[in-house]
This record gives C-alpha cells, structure tokens and sequence, in this order.
C-alpha cells in the first residue's frame, strides 16, 4: 500500500463533509456526484473505514468520518492558504481589507492619491465588520479597528480613537444644543462601532444614570447608517472625527459640544507577524501612514 492516502480523494471528501452532500460537492469540484462517490470509496478502501452512510437521496458521515475530517481539515485548510498566498504574490497583486465605514468616509476619497503615488500597484479591496481571518481569508493588509494587542499579528497603529458629538445644523438649532445636558431632549444615534453613548454622558454631563437611560435612541449596527441618518436630522451621532471630515467640511454635521471622550480601541495596519509580506505591502503601509500624518498636521 502506497504511505500517502489518494490525495484526489480527499478533496472530495473536504467538499462533502463541508457542504453535507455529495451533490453539492460535485456542482463545486464540476463533477458528478457518482465521481465523487467513487473517489470517497477509494479512500474508504485505503483506509479500512466507512467514512459515510448511504442511504436513499442522502449520505451522512459516520464517527470514524467525522473524527477523521477534524484531524485532516486544518492540514487541509494550511495547504489552501499557502497555494493561494503563492499565486498571489505570482500575480503581484494586493489584497486590502478593513472596515466598511473607514473604506467609505476615509480610504475612498483617497483612493485617486494612493494609484497615483504607486501606479503599478494591483490592488483589491474587501470590506467586512468581521475580524479578517489571514489563515483562511486571501488578505495581504487589513486595516482593522480594535485595542492594538494581537501577539500574533504585526501592528501599526493608524491613529487613536476618540468618541465625539455630532449633528446637522438644523438639529443643533432646533433642540437648541448648547449644553451636553440638552441632549435629553434628542434622539440619540448609536451605532456597534461606538456604543460609548452612557460613558460620554456620564463624563460630560450632569445627567443622572435614570434619565440618561431614558433619552430616546435609534440602534444602528453600521456607521455608516448612523452619521446618515445624523446628516438627515434624525438625531446625534457619537463617532470618530475620521469619519466624518467630509461633512464637517461641507456643514452638513457640526459638534456642537468641543467634548472628546478618549477611547482604547483606534485604527491599525495587521498583517501576520510570521508572514514575510508580499512585495508592495511595506510601501503601502508607508502610504497610510504619510496621509495620517498629513492629515493631522492639517488639522492641528
């Protein structure tokens, strides 16, 4: 008997034990179900073991399958990440991932700068709320939102976070904000990003813990939503001032109270510590890190 196990087999057997069918996994390898069947029978063959049930219109792993799969799917999974990474960096391509309301309100607007100033990059941008997966997940760069402490990542902190208050002009004026007290009266615009709306108020205003919890609000699970619905006069957001520099610039949002509350979370370049990055990936963060700095300086 040969000491490697049919290699061919066991992709179908990662397809079926991933997807629950031999159908399913036959539409994704472009095969039919009948050759998948085949190559699973080979590998049962070569291991001794019934790996599944047949039964009529369905299959199901059996213990041994099943116990089996969990051994050999991390193994599995390393052998797609480093084939992957390898074609890749074959293509000289860059793939960047961060969060959707940093993409849209700070990177975007960018983005004209950033081709110029490399112009033979190929770069491919993602943006999701979840935490980038760099084992599973085809990401070169992420910029990702959080305390800056990953034992298992390289870390370059972008810029730090503060919560700060803002609204329309209109909003200001017609509930009459000139005190964080006032804001008892409006409706408070929370988002998953910054849910620091009791901290700040209780920092910054006189307001008891009752009436605090009292003040009307709309739950948002996106930024993006929220500094919206904030332009459109619908309430106060509490964000980062990275995120809106657009509509401070063209007054749609003012802050109405100068009251920043100091987070631990901010914005960083990650990437694994243990991963000789692609080419491309050191200028890039070099670029992020010039426009931060650049912008600061403006605003300073």
């Amino acid at each position: 008997m040969r000491p490697i196990p049919p290699l061919k087999a066991l992709v179908s057997l990662e397809a079926a034990m991933r997807l629950g069918s031999f159908t399913l996994a036959a539409e994704e390898l472009s095969v039919t179900p009948g050759a998948v069947g085949q190559q699973i029978q080979k590998l049962e063959e070569w291991l001794g073991v019934a790996l599944f049930v047949r039964q009529v219109r369905q299959v199901a792993p059996t213990a041994e399958g099943r116990a089996y799969f969990a051994r050999i799917q991390p193994a599995l999974a390393e052998i797609i990440h480093a084939s992957r990474r390898l074609r890749e960096r074959q293509n000289k391509g860059l793939r960047l991932s961060m969060p959707p309301s940093f993409a849209a309100k700070w990177f975007a607007p960018r983005m004209a700068d950033l081709l110029q100033a490399h112009p033979g990059i190929a770069l491919s941008l993602s943006t999701s709320t979840s935490l980038v997966d760099f084992e599973l997940d085809a990401v070169d760069l992420a910029v990702r939102y959080f305390n800056g402490v990953d034992p298992q990542l390289s870390v370059q902190r972008l810029c730090a976070d503060e919560a700060r208050v803002y609204c329309s002009p209109a909003y200001a004026k017609k509930w009459k904000l000139k005190r964080p007290e006032d804001l008892q009266s409006a409706t408070l615009l929370h988002n998953t990003l910054h849910p620091h709306w009791p901290a700040w108020l209780a920092r910054f205003s006189s307001l008891a813990d009752a009436r605090i919890e009292a003040i009307a609000g709309i739950q948002f699970d996106q930024s993006l939503m929220a500094i919206e619905a904030a332009v459109s006069a619908q309430g106060v957001v509490l964000t980062s001032a990275i995120l809106v520099e657009a509509e401070l610039v063209d007054g749609s949002l003012v802050e109405p109270f100068d009251k920043a509350l100091p987070l631990p979370t901010g914005y960083y370049l990650v990437h694994p510590e243990t991963d000789e990055p692609p080419p491309g990936v050191q200028s890039l963060k070099a670029w992020f890190a010039d426009k931060i700095a650049a912008d600061r300086n403006v605003s300073d």
